[in-house]
């Protein structure tokens, strides 16, 4: 089977093109890959589009595709909105159909979810939350957003879980208003990448390890991680994007959350398991592409 997968981020979308066996649950292979910057949205669908109808690759022609898409995204089947990104800070992109112009200009069925909720489905398959039945996979980049598995299932609910965009208490002496345009200093606004380069003058690239941005990153993650160990119960927060799995910052992250949770929770009172509790993701940089062919999969499966 040829899974068609993109992972459609706010900074660029990664596509791929993968060769699964349907008989099993083995880890696709992926045989294809390109990345495209996040421009307007025309620009962007038909520079991905091009990735899977050029010749250059020597591609078959998908029989299934899967998209985790940036968001909020409307994920409701009966909705004349399903497969759009709605309300979105990302400019230029508020409802954009994403979906249906894959949908019509491949004449494919389409697959469609989340980044997140896609990571966090790969995870369970094949990285990092393999047998776990409840865990959280979160992105910390150019936004934050969060996966939530619950009983052996993602979570959609009225929308879908928006983990990053919970109100935590500031710490002593920040003064910085935070960056989110809906809601100001939510988590997203006070610690994603566009909150640190608005925060500190810089991309968080460019910043170095001691410089004092990350502590205060790192106290932010662990302050929301708690948050969502309190009222998710899960058995594994799983931190990926460019700055959650940043040298250093998941084991500073949980050495802090010790601090956030107070004793609270026995199971988490110990360096070793909270080491197992904040990890990174079993499949890397690659959570969200592997992510996008793991729904696309369980979408042909149905």
């Amino acid at each position: 089977m040829t899974i068609g997968a993109i992972e459609a981020g706010g900074t660029k979308f990664v596509c791929g093109l993968l060769q699964a066996n349907s008989s099993d649950r083995a880890r696709p292979q992926l045989i294809a890959r390109a990345s495209v910057p996040t421009t307007s949205p025309l620009e962007t669908l038909e520079a991905a589009l091009a990735f899977f109808t050029s010749s250059e690759y020597g591609h078959a022609k998908p029989d299934c595709f899967g998209i985790g898409c940036f968001g909020p995204v409307d994920l409701k089947p009966k909705s004349d909105t399903w497969g759009y990104i709605t309300s979105t800070p990302k400019p230029l992109w508020s409802n954009t159909d994403i979906a249906g112009f894959f949908r019509s200009r491949l004449s494919l069925p389409v697959a469609f979810d989340t980044d997140v909720n896609a990571a966090a489905y790969g995870e369970f398959l094949w990285g990092a939350a393999r047998e776990l039945k409840d865990f959280v996979y979160i992105t910390v980049g150019t936004g934050i957003g969060g996966g939530v598995f619950s009983g052996g299932d993602l979570v959609h609910g009225m929308i879908h879980p928006e983990l990053g965009h919970l109100k935590l208490a500031r710490e002593p002496g920040d003064g910085f208003a935070g960056s989110c345009p809906f809601h100001r200093d939510c988590l997203e606004g006070m610690a994603s990448g566009p909150a640190i380069a608005a925060r500190w003058g810089k991309r968080s690239e460019e910043l170095p390890s001691g410089h004092p941005a990350w502590e205060l990153e790192a106290r932010y993650l662990a302050r929301a991680i708690a948050a969502w160990t309190f009222t998710l119960s899960p058995e594994r927060i799983i931190v990926g994007g460019g700055i959650g799995m940043r040298e250093g910052m998941v084991e500073r992250v949980a050495v802090l959350l010790k601090e956030e949770l107070g004793g609270y929770v026995a199971a988490l009172d110990s360096p070793p398991r909270l080491a197992s509790y904040v990890v990174r993701p079993g499949l890397g940089a690659e959570a969200g592409l592997y992510g996008s062919a793991a729904i696309a999969m369980r979408f042909c499966a149905d």
